[in-house]
């Protein structure tokens, strides 16, 4: 007997978890940018439209959760080849700024950036390729075709320059080959290349302010007032807001505006100067409930695809958690990755609300026979 699709089996406790976290994005977006040079772009203050990002994404995330993920799986191809065709466009229609070219201008002064929804099209992608594998071990062949899916529009988006970008399609990957069953010397042969070939990343592919950062992060304190400036002043922002923080708009890093981008990649420095170690803790326990719902999402799809698709979800936002809340206290380079659902953004946060979808789209089709 079929049991058709209901709303009753949307997964609303994820979906609280999630507007909890946004919830403290507009907060922290509002605090971060009161009184500063950032606090309004024309005309409208950043936290509106942040929240008007965030009523935008749920009313996609409950369109696409209607339509049925096999659908998607069917026309991964296509939207592979959609995806590329967006990478190259920002090449010649792209609009540059701060020396690098990642978006495209759409009407009423908005941009849209194409690299965070290709996040979205490989995670279907390697679901679709590796989910009809699972009687096997993936051979060399899968493997060369999974990182050829991966490296192409990851040489694009280098291309923009977007390193932070380009990183995050590397836990898609790994996810992939690793639940496709990859095998131990592929592993070992992977990093085995990825040695050898890291001279010449290092030397013909990497901008001299993407290699200022790796060596920033290697020798923090080696030039605290320029290339080492950022970091240092995001660590005296977390340190300086003790167990209980300092309280909203009382951050003398953030407010003073000595700390780098508050309400985009350093917000969570921003949250722990005004909310402390109790409140960057709690902001940390958040999104682990969000991660073990979608793993236990994934538990339960309806089959190895689905499955597929919910972990490559929790890959892209395990690694961006932990990149940008390592970035903040020194752990990590700085890489320009947002914190899912907190920064200020559109293109980000659109792109978690369609994965969320999907991810509400395999959860309700679970019972489907």
């Amino acid at each position: 007997m079929r049991r058709l699709i209901s709303f009753r089996d949307f997964d609303w406790l994820l979906l609280t978890f999630v507007l909890l976290i946004c919830s403290l994005g507009v907060l922290e977006v509002y605090s971060s940018t009161y009184g500063t040079k950032f606090a309004s772009t024309t005309g409208m203050p950043l936290y509106i439209k942040q929240i008007y990002w965030i009523a935008g994404g749920l009313v996609l995330m409950f369109m696409v959760s209607m339509i049925n993920y096999q659908v998607l799986l069917e026309n991964a191809h296509w939207f592979y080849v959609a995806s590329i065709v967006s990478l190259l466009a920002v090449t010649f229609l792209g609009t540059k700024h701060l020396g690098a070219r990642r978006w495209i201008m759409l009407p009423h002064g908005q941009h849209f950036q194409p690299s965070e929804w290709v996040k979205l099209v490989l995670i279907i992608a390697f679901a679709k390729y590796f989910s009809g594998e699972n009687d096997r071990a993936a051979s060399s062949s899968d493997v060369v075709k999974a990182g050829l899916i991966a490296a192409v529009p990851m040489l694009l988006v280098l291309k923009q320059p977007d390193l932070g970008t380009a990183l995050t399609y590397v836990p898609v990957a790994v996810m992939g080959l690793f639940l496709g069953g990859i095998q131990v010397r592929h592993t070992l042969i992977i990093l085995l290349v990825a040695g050898v070939l890291a001279p010449t990343v290092w030397l013909k592919v990497l901008k001299p302010y993407q290699k200022e950062r790796l060596t920033v992060f290697l020798h923090p304190d080696a030039d605290s007032q320029k290339s080492g400036y950022q970091l240092e002043q995001s660590k005296i922002a977390v340190g300086s807001g003790g167990i209980w923080g300092k309280g909203i708009r009382q951050g003398t890093q953030t407010q003073g505006s000595f700390l780098p981008e508050p309400f985009t990649d350093f917000i969570y420095a921003a949250w722990a100067e005004e909310h402390g170690f109790v409140g960057a803790v709690a902001l940390l326990l958040l999104y682990f409930l969000v991660l073990m719902r979608l793993i236990h999402n994934a538990q339960t799809a309806p089959d190895s695809a689905g499955g597929f698709v919910v972990m490559g979800v929790v890959a892209v936002l395990l690694f961006h958690i932990l990149v940008n809340a390592g970035m903040v206290v020194g752990y990590m380079p700085v890489t320009g990755i947002p914190l899912p659902l907190m920064s200020y953004g559109g293109s980000s946060l659109l792109f978690m609300f369609l994965a969320l979808g999907v991810v509400m789209n395999i959860r309700m089709r679970r019972f489907v026979n």
